[in-house]
């Protein structure tokens, strides 16, 4: 019986990150000249890239226990206005500055109302995201924006070093700087506290309402670098481009509560839960899958991912 407890524990600990080494393995069976290559890994890690990003922002949220359903509208209006202020030319040292913070502003705000006004979290983000979309709108009137870019603007999204696209060395930035922060830092030792028990951190001195802020200031910050990252990979920009971000940066933050940390939010496992939604899209895209089957698919997952805790806690 011990043993069977053993073994429960060690699959709820480690079987998402199994589960990506069999879907990599199976891919790479089911098509070893186009997907178990080099080359289509480093594709994939760009490809990964900008939802990986979104998603350690959305584990900064999660740690605090809350949601932020404003990031998609976040990068939308990061790519919009990134390319408003180029077109309009602004050099790109004020450009980028000017976007982020209007990005980090939105988050701050979203924070305020939830720690300051006790506004649930879920209400708030989505009515200032959709304040934040309307806003979009109105900077663009509803058109896609494209023009003449600087080089240095579009090398930011499109470039490559030592190897690497420059992608993925931002995803790599972003990973890190989430890691530590969470992992090796007072304040995110704090965040955890809040997750943990709001009632309790205050009462244990942590800064509840300050630390929650900056929880959604980091999520509006890094959707706004993952704005800027979209538009300068397209050299273009439309107001609803951050539309598909939004569930599967949170679909890759909850199968990540899944690995190496039970029904916590941490950086590592959410990097896990990202790798698997890029695979499944890589690998069934080279193997001509339709597109609804790899939303079935990872709807699956999460859904295997919610027994599999059930089954251990039943178990304990």
């Amino acid at each position: 019986m011990a043993t069977d407890r053993r073994a429960m524990r060690l699959l709820q600990k480690f079987g998402t990150l199994g589960a990506l080494v069999v879907l990599a393995a199976a891919f790479a069976i089911a098509s070893p000249g186009a997907f178990g290559t080099l080359s289509n890994l480093i594709n994939v890690t760009q490809q990964m890239a900008l939802l990986t990003i979104v998603a350690v922002g959305a584990t900064f949220v999660m740690a605090v226990g809350e949601f932020d359903l404003s990031v998609a509208a976040n990068i939308s209006l990061s790519s919009i206005m990134v390319l408003m202020l180029l077109l309009a030319d602004w050099p790109l040292a004020g450009a980028l500055p000017a976007t982020l913070a209007a990005t980090g502003v939105a988050g701050i705000v979203a924070g305020l109302l939830v720690a300051r006004f006790a506004v649930p979290s879920f209400i708030a983000t989505l009515a200032l995201g959709t304040v934040v979309e309307g806003v979009t709108f109105w900077l663009s009137g509803g058109a896609t924006l494209f023009g003449s870019l600087p080089h240095g603007f579009r090398v930011i999204g499109n470039g490559s070093l030592l190897g690497l696209p420059v992608l993925t060395l931002w995803m790599l930035a972003a990973v890190l700087f989430g890691y530590v922060f969470l992992d090796h830092l007072e304040i995110g030792r704090r965040f955890y506290a809040i997750g943990g028990s709001r009632e309790a951190a205050r009462l244990g001195g942590v800064p509840v309402r300050r630390d929650t802020i900056m929880a959604f200031m980091l999520s509006g910050l890094l959707a706004g670098v993952v704005g800027v990252l979209l538009a300068a990979r397209l050299g273009s920009a439309t107001p609803t481009g951050g539309g598909g971000f939004l569930l599967q940066a949170y679909a890759a933050v909850f199968l990540g509560m899944t690995a190496f940390r039970e029904g916590e939010p941490n950086v590592p496992g959410t990097v896990v839960g990202t790798a698997i939604i890029a695979l499944l899209a890589n690998g069934l895209t080279i193997l001509d899958v339709p597109n609804f089957v790899q939303d079935m698919l990872t709807g699956g997952i999460i859904i295997a991912a919610v027994l599999l805790r059930g089954v251990g806690r039943r178990r304990d």
